[in-house]
């Protein structure tokens, strides 16, 4: 009974003891709420707003890895490298590996949407051509960091965008086909500071007016602008654009009209014509400009897209000018996985003036007609 008195009164004890100090316990503070990004779906998937601010900024890009073999007036090819034991010349690979980092933004404003886009290249390789006259500045056939290149960079507020921006002759009217080398018959301007106003009529209809400096021996040597002027109508089939350029260094015009069909769910087609005057650019120049790129007055671009299914699609185009010149272009893309596509490709040049005594070499043919072909892995994010 001692024992049992002992043992319920120390019992009695440590209760009261507990009780004691958890009157006195500390009571610990309640975590602050963590601050994660907020996601900003107003401009589409993966935008997030800038902590702090009201502004929607999003990051992406793409990893590139091309290796091209052939003629080098397909684009593809690297042709007459010396070789290092002086036992004549060879033809190798062409290769290039390209990192691109772009950003945009967007921030609704009392004047309209605030919109940034920027796209900076950096690249890795040589660069395709025929090196047969080897000449110290010749040897680009040699892999190098190249130059780093602001591709893109402007500011749009509303309508009004103002920066660095290919040319609208291109970029409003649309490139040419889904193909690599697209520009076998070249199309037409590229880089260029521009101010320029988009403007949307309804009902399908939208317009723009571009004032533009040009780029390298194109830029504008004067205070009067390059100015390119476009309509668009776009419906459920497809779309009809033109655009017209002032070249203000040599006074000519150039235009191009294009028709976009959704043929069906899977196959897509386009077809593009430009035509441009060239008086002054065949007295003062090569009879090629900013905008009429190609050879001659006139040429057209068609092709177009058949997708398979989610993964594989094939791209085609056919090109031809007034200068007798055909670019054939054709690949498979295939998606590996999501944001991984491999995309093989065959290219065919026929330079129609090669080796008289006007020829314009736009792609460094080494003889009449070229073939070639290039293999891309592209990784984009």
């Amino acid at each position: 009974m001692n024992i049992k008195s002992l043992l319920l009164g120390s019992a009695a004890a440590l209760i009261a003891v507990s009780g004691a100090r958890a009157a006195d316990a500390v009571v610990v503070a309640e975590p602050e709420p963590a601050e994660y990004v907020k996601i900003c779906d107003v401009y589409g998937a993966g935008y997030f707003y800038i902590p702090g601010t009201e502004t929607c900024l999003r990051i992406g890009g793409y990893v590139r890895y091309d290796i091209g073999v052939g003629d080098a007036g397909s684009l593809d090819g690297v042709n007459h490298v010396p070789d290092h034991m002086d036992d004549g010349t060879h033809s190798t690979y062409y290769k290039n590996t390209r990192f691109t980092l772009k950003t945009w933004t967007g921030q609704e404003t009392e004047l309209g949407t605030l919109k940034t886009y920027t796209e900076t290249r950096f690249n890795f390789g040589n660069s395709s051509g025929d090196y047969e006259d080897q000449t110290p500045a010749n040897s680009d056939w040699q892999g190098r960091n190249k130059s780093l290149s602001l591709r893109y960079a402007w500011i749009q507020l509303g309508g009004l965008r103002v920066g660095k921006d290919d040319t609208a002759f291109d970029t409003f009217i649309g490139y040419a086909g889904n193909v690599i080398q697209d520009t076998l018959v070249p199309y037409g301007g590229q880089e260029s500071n521009v101010v320029q106003y988009y403007f949307d009529a309804g009902n399908g209809f939208s317009g723009l007016v571009s004032l533009e400096e040009g780029t390298g021996a194109n830029t504008i040597d004067s205070y009067v602008p390059h100015v390119v002027g476009g309509l668009k109508y776009k419906g459920d089939w497809g779309s009809i654009t033109g655009v017209v350029a002032y070249d203000s260094n040599y006074e000519e015009v150039a235009g191009k009209v294009r028709l976009d069909v959704k043929a069906t769910n899977e196959l897509s087609l386009f077809l593009m014509a430009g035509y441009g005057t060239d008086d002054n650019l065949a007295d003062f120049g090569t009879g090629r400009g900013f905008y009429k790129q190609w050879g001659g007055n006139w040429a057209v671009w068609g092709g177009g897209t058949y997708k398979f299914n989610d993964k594989t699609s094939f791209n085609a185009q056919v090109s031809y000018d007034d200068w007798k010149n055909l670019g054939i272009a054709a690949n498979v893309a295939y998606t590996v996985v999501p944001g991984f596509t491999v995309t093989a490709e065959v290219d065919y040049l026929n330079a129609g003036k090669f080796g008289d005594a006007d020829f314009s070499n736009w792609t460094k043919a080494n003889k009449k007609g070229s073939v070639g072909g290039i293999l891309r892995f592209q990784r984009s994010f």
